[in-house]
């Protein structure tokens, strides 16, 4: 049902719009009106000429394709004033072009206007996202099986969703929580904990396919970087089975990867496929050409632009440390991903909610995003929680309107840890660290690039603008944007220092506090004992260096050997000898770097930075404050906020059985088809070579996907079946 709107609040609405109309024509030339009267009932006219004629304008400018839905929010609501204006006894406009400005100042006015009538008052947003989908909802079967919607609260450590909580930075879940409607259960992030491992377990139960953010494949010598939309494609179609957790009629949103669901929407791994089912356009035209989508987002993104100078400047100012420089493009993309990325977000799932979607899952990378660059427990990192905390109210005020009962579930997929990075600490980046202790003459020793922040701006792009030469809007593996691949000398690539054979001597990547170092010409991993020989300073350097915690490399007798400066961990059969280097890294430690170690594509050499025992802090081997993807402080230690009458089976260990879980709460729901055979290891497909375009990942999966006959619990209209 409708939430009712306040007397009061519909009154101050109505009095905004006929004061902004009001300003609007006295500000601007060209336009007169006789009476104030004149200008209430312009306003009036102007709100059901947008009722009216707004959800046809989205259907055509769609149909045109991009450059009608661009040129449909350009001049929509210009038309429509000057409609407006010239329909309107007592208002005089002299042409079009009055009306275009007139609509820009209109549109301001209003947007600022209903951001202080509404604060505090989510109702406003569901009864739009009710009224723009009402078409949606009354087309959609009814069904008595439940749907979940999934939301991934990027980044959030449950230390510190709890201290939000008490804070009131998250009141929705802190409500959940307090009346036991939902229960908060910690999970372990295995190594790498990073969005693309943790989103391969959650949405795949394949983590083992990805040992890093970014990492170096020696048999094609190809760099692989996980917010490229065209690597993460590549490196779905290595873990899909098809029938990961959206598989059933379910619908991706934001997220690296799909899950196989036949609705995918600015999916790292999908923005690229040419006409895959679920491409952005058509949910978007009505988004973009309404005044409340893309043209209020716009103008409270440049709000969030301005609070970050203002937040930045307060760090300097106060000397808050650590701290790094925020850049302009980071103020950016703050806007874009805190404002105009979260309204979409809502937006598309709102949508599918009243289309009956059986299951959704839509990352929030909000939290992420600045914690990355102010710290994670800092006053602007939490604050914007609170606008993910408003989604989720949003999401619950809906779901009584939607054509199927709602499940609301939280998650997270790796915390973040903080502390001051390596550079900062001691004025040497990793890399020239290796390059100074390596055998590697001049330039023989590259790093991949740090572009984290980037690929979510690279997929906001490529899926609401994808090009036709490069679908994947994303430079080939191994360059920077704007590079040519295979050219030395160009990009941040690997091919940067390549040289003779076309390979560089040792290849850096860092993931947070955790890097892997290649020594690319030689096959497969090397040995602690071959590294000695070639490199003889290297290990013994990076051991004594007081910026690293330990180091990873397999013995030939040994296997898998964790050095530090006063001892070692011998993980074959788990022995210590002199001080255990994994000391402070938590109980979990060893049995990780076990499994770690056998991932394919691991370096020869796996660093973790420093942890501080008495703070927990790190130094991210990234000019990153909050990081994660190493072992120490929070970054391991992820949420799930599920409904408490759900049962939890097993300790959650990894992103692969929170995965189980998961898809074990939708069999009991009914949705799936039965039990996936969690046993079956996702198929390990080969790379194509570099210079060819990785295949799209499978979504053809959908009610009858395998995995056994049907249980007995599911009801007629269960997308599984």
């Amino acid at each position: 049902m409708t939430p009712p709107m306040r007397v009061s609040t519909l009154v101050a609405v109505v009095l905004l719009d006929w004061a902004a109309l009001g300003l609007t024509i006295g500000l601007l030339p060209g336009i007169s009106a006789s009476s104030g009267w004149a200008v209430l009932l312009a306003a009036v006219v102007l709100g059901a000429l947008g009722a009216a004629l707004r959800p046809v304008a989205a259907v055509l400018v769609t149909r045109i394709g991009w450059a009608g839905v661009f040129l449909g929010w350009l001049l929509s609501q210009a038309v429509l004033v000057y409609l407006a204006l010239s329909v309107t006894p007592g208002l005089h406009v002299t042409g079009f072009w009055p009306a275009f400005w007139a609509s820009w100042v209109y549109g301001a006015l209003v947007s600022g206007g209903l951001w202080v009538v509404t604060a505090g008052q989510p109702e406003m947003v569901t009864r739009h996202l009710l009224r723009v989908n009402r078409r949606h909802r009354r087309a959609a079967a009814a069904s008595d099986v439940p749907g979940v919607v999934m939301i991934q609260i990027d980044g959030l450590s449950a230390p510190l969703a709890r201290m939000a909580m008490s804070t009131g930075a998250l009141p929705t879940l802190n409500r959940w929580l307090r009346t036991g409607s939902h229960t908060l259960a910690e999970w372990y992030a295995e190594l790498p904990a990073t969005t693309p491992a943790s989103q391969a377990g959650l949405l795949h139960g394949a983590s083992a396919q990805v040992p890093a953010f970014r990492w170096y494949e020696k048999e094609s010598g190809r760099l692989i970087v996980t917010n490229h939309p065209r690597d993460s494609a590549l490196v779905e179609s290595r873990l899909t089975d098809g029938r990961g957790l959206l598989a059933d009629g379910g619908v991706s949103v934001s997220n690296v990867f799909s899950g196989d669901a036949p609705t995918s929407l600015l999916t790292m791994s999908t923005v690229g496929t040419p006409r895959a089912p679920g491409r952005p356009a058509r949910f978007l035209g009505a988004y973009l050409i309404d005044p409340f989508g893309l043209t209020r987002s716009l103008f409270l993104t440049m709000g969030e632009i301005v609070k970050e100078l203002y937040q930045a400047r307060r760090q300097r100012l106060r000397r808050v440390e650590p701290r790094i420089p925020r850049t302009a493009s980071y103020v950016l993309l703050r806007g874009l991903t805190n404002v105009l990325l979260r309204h979409l977000n809502l937006s598309l799932i709102a949508e599918h909610m009243m289309r009956g979607a059986p299951s959704i899952y839509c990352d929030f990378v909000d939290y992420d995003e600045i914690a990355h660059h102010a710290g994670p427990a800092r006053p602007e990192a939490l604050a914007s929680l609170e606008g993910i905390d408003s989604v989720l109210a949003t999401l619950e005020e809906l779901a009584p309107a939607a054509p199927r009962p709602y499940h609301l579930v939280v998650l997270s997929d790796h915390g973040q840890s903080q502390g001051a990075t390596f550079l900062q600490r001691y004025g040497v980046a990793l890399e020239d660290l290796v390059r100074q202790l390596s055998a590697a003459p001049g330039r023989g020793v590259v790093v991949a690039p740090e572009d984290e922040q980037a690929g979510r701006a690279r997929t906001l792009r490529a899926g609401l603008l994808p090009k036709r030469d490069d679908p994947a809007g994303a430079a080939p593996a191994g360059t920077s944007a704007g590079a040519s691949p295979n050219q030395p000398g160009e990009g941040t690539g690997v091919a940067a220092a390549a040289s003779g054979d076309g390979r560089p001597e040792l290849v850096v990547a860092a993931s947070g506090n955790l890097a892997m170092v290649y020594l690319a010409r030689h096959p497969g991993r090397m040995t602690l004992e071959e590294i000695g020989q070639q490199h003889p300073a290297l290990l013994a350097g990076l051991i004594e260096h007081p910026g690293i915690g330990w180091v990873m490399v397999r013995s030939r007798g040994l296997g898998p050997v964790v050095l530090g400066r006063a001892g070692r961990r011998v993980l074959t059969d788990d022995r210590v000898e002199g001080d255990d280097p994994l000391t402070g890294c938590g109980p979990l430690a060893a049995a990780d770097l076990c499994r770690h170690d056998a991932l394919p594509h691991v370096g020869d050499l796996l660093i973790n930075s420093v942890v501080d025992p008495q703070t927990q802090e790190v130094a991210a081997f990234e000019e990153l404050i909050g990081c994660h993807g190493g072992l120490g402080g929070w970054q391991n230690r992820p949420v799930l906020i599920h409904p408490a009458a759900w049962p939890v089976d097993t300790e959650l260990i990894g992103a692969d059985a929170v995965h189980r879980q998961l898809v074990q709460w939708l069999e009991q729901l009914g949705q799936r088809a039965g039990r996936l055979d969690q046993s079956a290891p996702a198929p390990d497909q080969p790379a194509p070579a570099p210079d060819q375009p990785a295949p799209a990942p499978d979504q053809s999966a959908g009610p009858g996907s395998p995995g056994g006959a049907a249980r007995p619990a599911a009801r007629s209209g269960s997308s599984g079946g």
